[in-house]
């Protein structure tokens, strides 16, 4: 088995319309698909989706945002019984995801202009790799990332 990429990342959000907006107009990522449960009312064989749909055909199923060609942020919005984001890094499991940059200074300056407060100033990492770290709207932290000649994740590096 050959891997080509990573798809997509999905989330959760209770705040649907603020985390288009900060995806799509704040970062300038393009909002690819928008599906409306009205899309299952041809599938009774989804039971549950077909229900929503009847009660609420225009309610919003999910979302996907293009990062960059076949690769997205997608978006559900969050069901009732579901429990609130907790704390970064608080238990096991998911942590963050990365975005990728041309240039980090650049990519910095915008952020800031932006209104976004990024929690670190560019660095490089211990893996000689630039990044910076910010947060979308649900607290979801991510680095925005630029490789050097000198990056593991380009050379390759294993700790002996």
């Amino acid at each position: 088995m050959e891997f080509t990429s990573v798809m997509h990342i999905a989330f959760y959000t209770d705040n649907w319309d603020e985390m288009i907006d900060f995806y799509t107009n704040t970062l300038g990522l393009k909002l690819k698909t928008y599906v409306k449960f009205k899309e299952y009312l041809s599938r009774p064989d989804r039971k549950e989706m077909y229900e929503i749909a009847l009660k609420d055909p225009e309610r919003p199923f999910n979302a996907y945002i293009e990062i960059a060609p076949g690769q997205f942020i997608e978006l559900f919005p969050a069901r009732p019984e579901q429990k609130p984001h907790t704390d970064w890094n608080e238990y096991k499991g998911y942590s963050h995801f990365a975005l990728l940059v041309d240039d980090i200074f650049k990519a910095y300056d915008e952020v800031v202009a932006k209104g976004i407060e990024p929690r670190n100033k560019p660095s490089k990492g211990p893996s000689g790799t630039w990044q910076f770290w910010i947060h979308d709207p649900d607290m979801n932290w991510f680095e925005i990332m630029q490789y050097t000649e000198d990056s593991y994740q380009v050379k390759g590096h294993i700790s002996e």
